[in-house]
């Protein structure tokens, strides 16, 4: 057996199935392989077998796959056919190489993994640059730590590909096929390599390596899929990887990986398999590195067991990756006006171009940042929440706002699925007051909440004291979800507080939907700090603090009520399991607002008469002094229309049951 050549049957013989016709040409000539079978769903021309020589053709790969005898498949499909492929093959005996990337779907993934389980037989991954002795010479330089400690590796990609890219077959550009995952976006399949190899040199690779993902995607083409997108990645160790790609640069801009170390840097050019060391004192050093087919290296491991370069296990963490893209939030168009179009003679368009967009994939990787904290104008910094395919909540994590406002991130404007504003951005009355967020009037001694600083014996008054809450990573994002990382810093650029902020967004029974809010504060002054409303200070009722919803101040006929009382006097300072606030918008529309608090219940917050807000009081009527941590939930039912007191209570039923 091992005299021969290995019997090697091909599915796929079109686009990329090209490339893998070319190799099996030169492997053929050297008798290590031998073409035996083609399966494809379309006859391929004769000219695209030659010097391959008579492989018989057919439609049915596991049938091919014994008639011939075939002892490996390359596997070269639409990503969204592999694993029903991939486990064909491995059922019908042979081993695969599967083309990248292995599956549209952490589900598909799994499937696969089964199979190779099941049957014993090996599954190679065709991330060629994994099989480039770049990357263990980039892990050994940082292993010896010839470049200090490693603080992150960022990774930028700039293409260009035409109009015609995305129309090379139905499932090209798509994000999915009906209910089928497709996944293939600039991230997952044309730059799928970024990730991989990143992964690789950090040696994080396997299923679960990854801790935090978070994923940015846009698109300046008609297509479904992303086009231009980034990604940060966040490992239990705390290293970080950010890769941004695009296929929209004005020429081609061969990706590279830059290693931050403390004491010097590398990049990888991965697809020249060149390495640079810059380290910080001394001159630069280039080397340039071999490259094992993974074909080649697939036949060695069947006739001598020698070590598989790329088992499907080895790319457990792109899949992670890969899975978290799947699940992002749709990609944001970019509007036309802020790209460069290019047409044919008969004005229709031939591709498009981002400005600058090259430029800013190098930013990314030198400053391990994503498109929206460059400043990009196509990437602002929010997050839309959306809920029955409509946006319900905008949240706005980066803030140019006035000291004196304690600038936070925030949720606004959030709306009913009516379309009907329920929230309220700087009013008049209270320019402090910024939506839907959490603020506290005092955490140690420094004013997170805006406005003036109450003071006992003086009452209201300015001081230099306020805060900001800095937004540091989300840990995800998804079209109705995030997570968020946060800082509490002082006026000296001290953090006193750490925050951990998770926000979602759920349809319920009838014309409403869910926002669900659940915040953890840890200290992180090492001593412990008090958290003060103004009430703990003598301020008779203002007790505000914590999660604080500021509705419209335009809205009339303005109500509070809980299960057992209404009016602000009796549910201001009461402790019921749920308060609601209804009223009118200009336009005559009706709103409701039904709050609760689950686990740990404090004592409601609300003005109705002066202005329309609510919320949960951390601190009333003593301070709450957190010395490790404290997390608390709350929900609010979001609805159209006006609520009596036995429906609200009737949602707050049905959503507690959830």
């Amino acid at each position: 057996m091992t005299g021969r050549p290995a019997r090697v049957v091909l599915a796929g013989a079109g686009g990329h199935g090209h490339w893998h016709l070319d190799n099996l040409r030169r492997l053929s000539a050297t008798g290590l392989v031998e073409l035996v079978g083609v399966c494809d769903v379309a006859p391929v021309p004769a000219e695209a077998l030659a010097g391959l020589g008579t492989p018989e053709y057919s439609a049915d790969l596991p049938g091919l796959i014994r008639r011939t005898g075939a002892e490996i498949t390359v596997l070269v499909t639409p990503i969204h056919t592999h694993a029903e492929l991939a486990v064909a093959a491995l059922r019908a005996g042979s081993h695969l190489l599967l083309e990248k990337p292995p599956a549209p779907s952490l589900a598909e993934y799994e499937v696969i993994a089964a199979a190779v389980r099941e049957t014993g037989l090996a599954c190679q991954v065709g991330f060629q640059t994994l099989g480039s002795d770049a990357i263990p010479f980039l892990r050994k330089l940082i292993a010896d730590g010839h470049l200090g400690r490693v603080s992150g590796i960022g990774v930028a990609g700039a293409w260009n590909r035409p109009a015609a890219y995305f129309g090379r077959a139905p499932w090209a550009g798509r994000r999915r096929l009906g209910e089928v995952a497709v996944t293939d976006g600039a991230l997952t399949n044309p730059f799928a390599h970024a990730i991989a190899t990143a992964l690789a040199v950090a040696e994080a690779e396997q299923l679960g390596a990854v801790a935090e993902i978070d994923v940015e995607l846009y698109r300046a083409n008609p297509i479904e899929a992303d086009d231009t997108s980034c990604v940060r990645l966040t490992l239990p160790s705390g290293l970080v990887i950010t890769v941004a790609v695009t296929l929209c640069a004005p020429g081609r801009v061969e990706p590279s990986l830059l290693v931050h170390g403390e004491a010097g840097r590398a990049s990888l050019v991965y697809t020249r398999d060149e390495v640079e060391v810059v380290p910080a004192t001394g001159a630069p050093a280039r080397t340039t590195h071999a490259r094992t087919d993974l074909l080649e290296n697939l036949v060695d491991h069947v006739r001598t067991d020698a070590q598989l370069l790329v088992p499907l296990a080895r790319t457990g963490a792109f899949i992670q990756v890969l899975e978290a893209v799947r699940r992002a939030a749709e990609p944001a168009e970019i509007p036309e006006r802020l790209q460069e179009i290019r047409r044919d003679d008969t004005g229709e368009p031939t591709g498009r171009v981002l400005p600058g967009v090259a430029e800013l994939t190098a930013r990314s990787a030198e400053r391990l940042a994503l498109y929206s904290e460059l400043d990009a104008p196509w990437a602002p910094a929010e997050q839309v929440l959306r809920v029955a395919g409509r946006d319900v909540a905008h949240y706005r994590w980066r803030v140019d706002l006035p000291v004196t406002a304690s600038p936070r991130p925030h949720l606004h404007p959030v709306r009913t699925l009516g379309g009907v504003a329920v929230s309220e951005l700087a009013p008049a009355d209270h320019v402090h007051h910024l939506g839907v967020g959490i603020a506290v009037a005092d955490a140690g001694g420094v004013n997170f909440w805006g406005g003036r600083t109450y003071v006992p014996g003086a009452g209201p008054t300015w001081r230099h004291d306020h805060g900001r809450q800095r937004h540091l990573r989300f840990r995800r994002r998804e079209a109705d979800r995030f997570g968020e990382h946060l800082e509490w810093v002082g006026p000296d650029g001290v953090a006193i507080l750490g925050e951990r902020r998770t926000v979602a967004a759920r349809g319920v029974e009838g014309a409403a939907w869910l926002l669900d809010v659940t915040f953890t504060l840890t200290n992180l002054t090492g001593a412990p700090l008090a958290v003060r409303s103004s009430a703990t200070k003598g301020r008779a009722g203002a007790g505000y603090g914590g999660f604080f919803w500021r509705a419209p101040g335009s809205a009339t006929g303005r109500t509070v009520f809980t299960e057992r009382v209404e009016g602000e006097d009796l549910v201001n300072h009461s402790h019921a399991p749920w308060v609601a606030m209804t009223g009118t918008d200009p336009d005559g529309r009706d709103w409701t607002l039904v709050m609760a608090q689950h686990g740990h219940v404090d004592p409601w917050f609300v003005r109705v008469r002066e202005y329309p807000g609510f919320g949960p009081a951390l601190a009333w009527e003593r301070p709450l002094v957190v010395t490790g941590s404290v997390t608390r939930r709350v929900t609010t039912i979001v609805a159209d229309g006006r609520l009596d007191r036995d429906a609200s209570a009737q949602l707050f039923a049905s959503t507690t049951e959830r």
